[in-house]
């Protein structure tokens, strides 16, 4: 055991209680949390961090690890993705506690907050075992991390132990996975903690291109494909979770499980495609489907509007042309906004909306004539149109170097069927005029999405008949009140839901991992017809309901904070 660790470990515990009582395993139908009887005493942790060779880290908010580091964090590292990829801590704020336990930067004051206390910073299965036993011996609150991309803060809790799969980087490619014997052609492996950023590069490398997103340090086997996955490339190829294959995992019990359609096929086809993050288990290494790579072009256009109205007109314009690109396969990333949340400096425009089309196997000039349509008519609408497209390899074009974070913001999703566009493309302009501080729609939907409709996995049927995943932004600065924070939070459901279901419909579902966690029916929302074999099966493998995230699977049984049963 290492004295750096002992010291932390004694630090943390003794601000929560004196000199330990006898140890006390009796069940509760509350988790321990520091102070119960039940918690594990300082010796328990220390076993502990030997049985995973030192491998168990204290956990520190963000700016507790700046603050320890010479010089602390600059204003570009405490929003660099890559950078806080490598913090355990760098977790959500807690707006709920009295008072609210917030970390932000320069702070001179940074509580713990919704951070966990501990991390298991995993490099096996074994040290996942190890933490997970643990956990459940002890009756604590466990969470999962593979790379915190979660907007819905499911990858940390307060006063919990936390698994980080980080670490778990191997990465292996195959020219004929077999499942029961049966070939499903070229794939690959990856471990848990590797970024879409680094799986392209190494996917380029042999030849390859994977359904992944644009994040640069999302984790490809993390809660992105556990909810669904969407990409640029899901009309060529589908989402993340058609194209998975098989599962490693460690399940409540310790166990380490394969689930494929042969092995464990109900745990591979409902927990771990599309059941959600964090609610099943720990993900190891999961088996992704790999195609040839290919050229793509990429269209990047800027359209700039002084009014509400002309920016509706564009809107509706973009409505009725968005059918032209189904030959393309085309993924697009429709974003609408002021310039400054962009951070466009000199705007011809109070309003701008950026369009950036991804066309696989196609040329720079076929792109630009299918985009043409749509921009004459924004042109014609009042808007000023800046178009750049450029030609390149898929695997260098799909993501990013960094990703930009420690925004505060809470989003709100609905997934817009096919026939919205069919039948009322006016409507459109109409309601995107009142969505202009913040709106999102990303075209990843149809094509080869709603082809795989008879792939058995869980993805919500609204993926099916889907044209637009469509995301509302909420976003507040650092020096909001809690109660304008707690506002925010709570405006897509009270305020933005109504308009957006005049697009989407009453009874349509969303994307979980881009979603809103105080939706009040999210068993329907997220899950569709799927809830009850879901909850069936979470109860058959995860009894003590070990794995529970806000809005996830069996959540209803627990309150808020996922401690007690209700």
């Amino acid at each position: 055991m290492s004295k750096c660790f002992f010291s932390s470990l004694v630090l943390i515990l003794s601000s929560y209680f004196g000199p330990a009582d006898a140890h006390n395993s009796s069940v509760s139908r509350c988790r321990n949390v520091p102070g119960a009887a039940g918690f594990p005493l300082t010796a328990d942790w220390a076993a502990l961090n030997a049985s995973v060779a030192g491998r168990l880290a204290a956990v520190v908010p963000t700016v507790g690890f700046c603050s320890s580091r010479p010089g602390g964090c600059t204003p570009q590292q405490f929003t660099s993705s890559v950078f806080l990829n490598e913090i355990p801590g760098a977790m959500n704020q807690d707006y709920d506690s009295v008072p609210p336990s917030l970390c932000l930067h320069n702070s001179t004051t940074c509580g713990q907050g919704n951070v966990p206390l501990f991390a298991v910073l995993a490099e096996s299965s074994s040290d996942i075992q190890k933490g997970v036993d643990f956990a459940r011996a002890n009756n604590l609150r466990l969470a999962v991390k593979a790379s915190g991309h979660d907007f819905l803060g499911r990858s940390t809790a307060k006063n919990s132990l936390l698994i980080s799969t980080h670490k778990l980087q191997s990465i292996q490619f195959t020219d004929d996975f077999r499942v029961g014997g049966k070939s499903k052609g070229t794939t690959v492996t990856v471990g848990s903690g590797v970024s879409l950023a680094t799986l392209y590069k190494a996917a380029k490398s042999k030849g390859k291109i994977v359904v992944g997103g644009t994040a640069a340090t999302v984790a490809a086997a993390g809660g992105y494909v556990q909810g669904g996955g969407h990409s640029s490339l899901s009309p060529t190829f589908g989402l993340a979770a058609d194209n998975t294959l098989e599962f490693t995992v460690v399940l409540a019990d310790g166990s380490v499980v394969t689930a494929n359609e042969v092995e464990n096929p109900d745990r591979h086809v409902l927990g771990y495609a599309w059941g959600g993050a964090g609610s099943w288990g720990v993900i190891v290494s999961a088996t992704f489907q790999t195609f040839p790579t290919f050229n793509a072009s990429a269209s990047t256009g800027l359209i700039f509007a002084n009014s509400s109205q002309v920016m509706g007109q564009v809107t509706s314009a973009h409505a009725r042309h968005i059918f032209d690109w189904d030959p393309f396969r085309v993924g697009q990333y429709f974003i609408l906004t002021r310039p400054e949340f962009l951070q466009i400096p000199n705007s011809p425009g109070k309003f701008i909306m950026m369009v950036q089309t991804f066309f696989p196997n196609t040329t720079v000039d076929v792109a630009a004539a299918a985009l043409q349509p749509f921009f004459d008519e924004a042109t014609a609408a009042g808007a000023l149109v800046t178009v750049d497209t450029v030609e390149n390899n898929i695997n260098d074009m799909v993501t990013v170097v960094d990703d930009l974070v420690g925004v505060n913001m809470v989003l709100g999703s609905r997934l817009v069927p096919d026939a919205a566009y069919k039948n009322s493309p006016t409507t459109f302009g109409d309601i995107f005029t009142q969505f202009l501080d913040g709106g999102v729609e990303v075209l990843v939907a149809g094509g080869k999405v709603a082809e795989n409709a008879n792939i058995p996995n869980a993805i919500h049927p609204g993926w099916r008949s889907a044209k637009m995943h469509l995301m509302l932004i909420n976003a507040w600065g650092d020096s909001a009140s809690i109660d304008q924070v707690h506002g925010n939070e709570t405006f897509f459901r009270d305020t933005q839901l109504p308009l957006l279901e005049k697009l989407s419909g009453e009874n349509a579902g969303a994307y979980s991992n881009e979603a809103d966690v105080l939706e009040k029916n999210f068993q329907d929302t997220f899950f569709g017809p799927n809830y009850a074999r879901l909850s069936a099966i979470k109860s058959k493998y995860d009894p003590l309901d070990l794995f529970i995230v806000r809005a996830g699977v069996g959540s209803e049984r627990w309150d808020k904070a996922g401690m007690c049963r209700i």
